[in-house]
Parts: C-alpha cells; structure tokens; sequence
C-alpha cells in the first residue's frame, strides 16, 4: 500500500521505528472478518475464534456473501469490525445500573446494536446520526437487533441543548480523518491529508462541546476515533479532561490482547488498537467520568397524548412476551409499544428532535383491524405464538427479501408470521392462491435470489 509521505513521517514519528514497521507491513495484509452475534436470538459459535475483548464477537476465516444469509437479514449478527468491539470493556467495567445512553454519532449501528445488547436491563439507548441516508441505515439496523428500549433521532449535536443532564452516558464515536480503515478503505488513504487531520480536530472539539451539558454530572463519556494521529486522540482527551472537565477512567486490559497505550503522554489512560499488534483495524478509545455529581434531569409528565383504546391494546399487547411492561400509544394510526420506565424520555425526545424511530411499532389501525408491522417480527419481545408460523427454506427466504410473490402450499390462510432457522424473518399476509409479501420495500435485498443462491 503506497502511503502519503507526510502521512508515513507523521505516523513513524509518533510510533517509533519499530512499531511503524510492524504497522507498515501488517497494512499488506487482508482485512480480518468479524462479526458479533445477537444473543438474543443467536448464539455464538465456539468453534470459531473469539474476539477476546467481545463475548459474542467470532473471527471468519473469509468474507462469506453476508447478502445471502437470511439470519444477517434477521438480526441474528451485525458483521463488526473486531477492534470496536472493545466498548464492551468499558460498559461491563464502569455501567452496573440502567442508564439513559447516547449514541451520538451512531451509524451504521455497530456501536449501537452491541450497547443494546450490553447495557443493563431498564436502560434506554438514542442514536442519532445527522446525515439523511446513513439515518436510515441505522434505523434498519437498530431495528432488525429487536430492542425496544431504543430511539432513533437525525439530528445535529448542537439539538441537544434543551436535554441538559439528559444522559448518563454518552458514546462519542467522532467522525475523523480515517487512518485507521486504510486497509479497508482506498478512498481513505487517498483523501488523507494534513489540513484534514486538523479539520476533523477542531471539528471534534465543536462535538464534545456541543453536547457536554447533556451529560450529567457524574456520567461516563466514551470517546473513540478510527485513526491514529495525536490531535484527534490523545491531545482531544486532554482538551476533554482541561477544558470541559473530565477524569480520563483507567479500563482493565489482559496482556495478551497487545493493546497499545498513550503514545503522547506517560500515564494517561487510552487505548489504541493497531494494526500489527492486535487483529482488527485501527481504533482509538478513552472512557472519561464528567466532573461533579447530579441526579439524571426527568422530562415533565407528558399530559397530551393518545393512548390506544382498551380493545386495541388488549389485542397487540397479546403480541408480546411481557405485554404489561409497556404503555400504548396511538402516533397517528401506528401503535406503539413504549417501556413505561422511558415513555415520557421517549416522548420529550419526540417533542424536540427529528425522531425516525422510537420503541416498539407493532401495527397499524386500519379498517378497525390491527396489520402487525416489521419491527415486532424483528423484536425479541415479540410472543411468536401470537402468530400461525410457517417455516421457510433458504430459497423461499432469499425470495421473500426480495419482496417476491410466494407462494405457500399447505399454509393457513391471514397473517403469517415466517421464520428461516426458527428466526422470525417477518410478515406476510396468505390469501390462498399467493402470499402478501410484507417486507419493508425499502430494505430488500437488490440481487436476484437465483445468483444468491449460488
């Protein structure tokens, strides 16, 4: 890989000869394959090699097509790269109780989905993420890991400031200049320069700024980048501790893992992975606990809104293993299901920012009838004998993501809930001669089944 000059003087510098050669050498190298599975609905396979700062990350010998695996369609694993895994350390060692989380600059969702699956029971995760397009694709993919303590917002850090003390934690996975995904990603290498590096500095700054105040006192920040130069790094979580106010937090490591320290100042407590050195790509992490103590901020009561009426809820919440634990609320003829510890979070939220999605939606009011949507097919709160359940073959799976007609033999006719593997796969609606197919348009999978199939 033919390297900026500048780009190899800075980085040599900053390593030292040795580790730069190592570095240097190990950018030669194929990608590692990893992904991370979704207890909830998958278990991990042993027979693989574990990611060992991730209980549920595995290594793939090769990259298989993800596209034609209906269990990736399912939720069941988020293919991750292995090195930002390492945010479990983090949350198991320092989060002990439910938290309000943050996010903050989320998609696709791989920092996301692993918080929904790390963070204790009774918490409640918004991620957010200010570019249109890549909201979407977190929104898909937040949906599809089937928490329902989860919001989805598409907004600018600054939006936050009427949500001071809103959060105990705060995730910031900064956006930055790349260097860590060189060998993943040519366009990097290519737009790497100097002026970016600063640019994406400042930048970073302006971030952490703007969305200090919605941390409480006393809350943990963690903040990570994806390149290894000193300004968005180690000098960032200095200017976080000095100006903001902040006490970097020492994370247990094992030897073995080959992590890498501050390369800038004796003592200071990150954590850099590179190249060479631990298998994955280049990640940079520090977890900061915010200066002083205070109480998390409650939202005020919302006092106008539309519960669903009594038929209605006794009917969808029947759709879920633990109906009770959540209040319904009509949002124009969607009902959705919203845990009764985050409702009135989940509905200030809905007041002020750009929300896209919230909680659980579990159907639509039409005709005085009740159309399950996607997202409880997807949901582990989802009572899937709520549902008559016909399984699937690969073939007819890989058709249905297609949004292809199916038909059904010797299926019971109305509202059918699929599964590939016993996974829910989603909805579909059979009236005899064909079934409705139900997936979302906007998430089907563009290759023929036939080629995938292959």
């Amino acid at each position: 890989m033919e390297l900026n000059a500048d780009f190899a003087q800075r980085i040599c510098e900053l390593f030292g000869e040795e580790r730069y050669r190592r570095f240097s050498e190990a950018l030669g190298d194929e990608p590692v394959v990893s992904i991370r599975c979704n207890e909830r609905k998958f278990s991990p396979d042993d027979a693989l090699d574990a990611v060992p700062w991730a209980s549920a990350g595995r290594y793939l010998a090769e990259r298989p097509m993800f596209t034609a695996d209906p269990l990736f369609h399912a939720g069941c694993y988020y293919v991750q790269e292995a090195s930002s895994m390492f945010l479990e350390q983090a949350v198991r060692q320092f989060v002990n109780a439910p938290v309000r989380a943050l996010d903050l600059c989320a998609a696709p969702g791989g920092k996301s989905t692993h918080l929904l699956s790390l963070l204790p029971s009774g918490s409640m995760l918004v991620s957010n993420e200010p570019v249109p397009q890549r909201a979407q694709v977190l929104v898909e993919n937040v949906v599809k890991w089937g928490n329902a303590a989860a919001v989805v917002t598409k907004n600018e850090p600054a939006d936050f400031a009427p949500f001071r003390n809103f959060f105990d934690f705060v995730l910031v996975d900064a956006p930055c200049s790349g260097e860590g995904m060189f060998r993943k990603d040519a366009f990097a290498v290519e737009q790497w320069s100097v002026s970016n590096v600063e640019l994406c500095a400042r930048r970073q700054k302006e971030i952490l700024a703007d969305i200090w105040d919605s941390l409480r006192p006393g809350g943990l920040l963690v903040y990570s980048t994806c390149t290894f130069n000193r300004e968005e790094n180690e000098d960032c979580v200095e200017w976080i501790a000095g100006e903001l106010g902040a006490e970097p937090l020492d994370v247990a490591v094992e030897p073995g893992w080959n992590i890498t320290g501050s390369l800038t100042a004796e003592g200071l407590p990150v954590y850099r992975f590179i190249p060479g050195y631990t298998s994955g790509e280049g990640l940079f992490m520090a977890v900061l606990r915010k200066d002083g103590d205070a109480p998390l901020a409650q939202p005020k009561k919302i006092s106008r809104i539309q519960t669903a009426p009594a038929k209605v809820k006794a009917e969808a919440s029947a759709w879920l293993v633990n109906g009770e634990d959540f209040d319904y609320i009509m949002q124009g003829d969607c009902v959705v299901a919203m845990p009764k510890a985050h409702t009135n979070a989940m509905l200030a939220l809905q007041q002020k920012l750009r929300v896209l999605h919230c909680a659980l939606p579990l159907c639509e009011v039409k005709n005085n009838k009740l159309l399950p949507v996607h997202a409880l097919a997807m949901s582990s709160e989802l009572h899937a004998e709520a549902f008559a359940n016909v399984a699937i073959d690969r073939k007819q799976a890989l058709a249905y993501l297609h949004r292809d007609v199916l038909v059904l033999d010797n299926a019971p006719l109305g509202m059918l809930l699929l599964t590939y593997e016993g996974i829910p796969l989603g909805f579909a609606k059979n009236v005899g001669s064909r079934a409705n197919n139900l997936y979302p348009a906007e998430w089907r999978i563009r290759k023929n089944p036939v080629d995938l199939e292959k």
